[in-house]
């Protein structure tokens, strides 16, 4: 009988996910500082003003979350067979194999511009709406702690092979993974990706109980927002 585990953790306690907090930036080519945004005079045209400063930003970056499991294995071999029309189940002496895998991982969520336009803006006199996609979720990094794992293999038993120890590197990954919807991150990118345009839109004159800060699905596909990126 082999069973596997995938335990998330956070600073010791068991299946909680480690959120170590969040940055915001802006991902363009020539990475260049962005110049202040006077505020216009009643009358003029703001919007394309508004869509020259997003279309800078490639991919805003609004969330980050850094997670730290632990993936554990174990297994024992085990003599099964009938005797005398008597079922028999017994565990092998010393074949166990055992093995903890700590694994920490980084999790970003950035809003994708490449396609920002007008179409992504509704303006009625003195109110204004941003209607952004919804935050797109990477893996941009997971890496094993070797220095920790931790093993027993039974006298009667091989090694963990490189393929086995592979395979539970990407059950932890795919733990991850599964895990998102619940971590709030997606969430998170949404309000601070408000954080960061609704000064843009005051620079820009408009009064902050006139900006609403929308998202484009409604009904998400979890799968489609998460990439792996590492």
């Amino acid at each position: 009988m082999k069973r596997k585990h995938v335990i998330l953790i956070a600073s010791g306690i068991v299946i909680l996910i480690a959120i170590l907090g969040f940055t915001i930036g802006c991902h363009n080519a020539k990475q260049e500082p962005e110049p202040e945004i006077a505020p216009l005079a009643q009358g003029i045209d703001t919007v394309p003003m508004l869509i020259t400063q997003v279309q800078k930003c490639s991919k805003l970056y609004t969330a980050e979350y850094r997670v730290h499991k632990i993936i554990t294995h174990d297994d024992a071999l085990r003599l099964k067979g009938q005797l005398m029309s008597k079922a028999f189940d017994l565990k092998v002496p010393l074949a166990d194999r055992k093995i903890a895998i700590p694994m920490d991982a980084k999790i970003k969520a950035y809003i994708d511009f490449s396609e920002f336009s007008e179409k992504n803006i509704e303006r009625s006199g003195d109110k204004i709406t941003i209607i952004l996609p919804d935050p797109q979720v990477v893996m941009t990094s997971s890496k094993i702690d070797q220095k920790n794992v931790k093993q027993y293999v039974g006298l009667t038993r091989a090694n963990f092979s490189d393929e086995e120890l592979a395979s539970y590197q990407q059950q932890g990954r795919d733990a991850i993974i599964k895990s998102i919807p619940d971590m709030g991150i997606v969430e998170t990118a949404q309000a601070n990706s408000a954080k960061v345009l609704v000064p843009m839109l005051k620079q820009l004159g408009f009064e902050e109980q006139n900006i609403t800060i929308a998202f484009r699905n409604t009904n998400r596909d979890w799968k489609s927002l998460i990439r792996f990126e590492e």
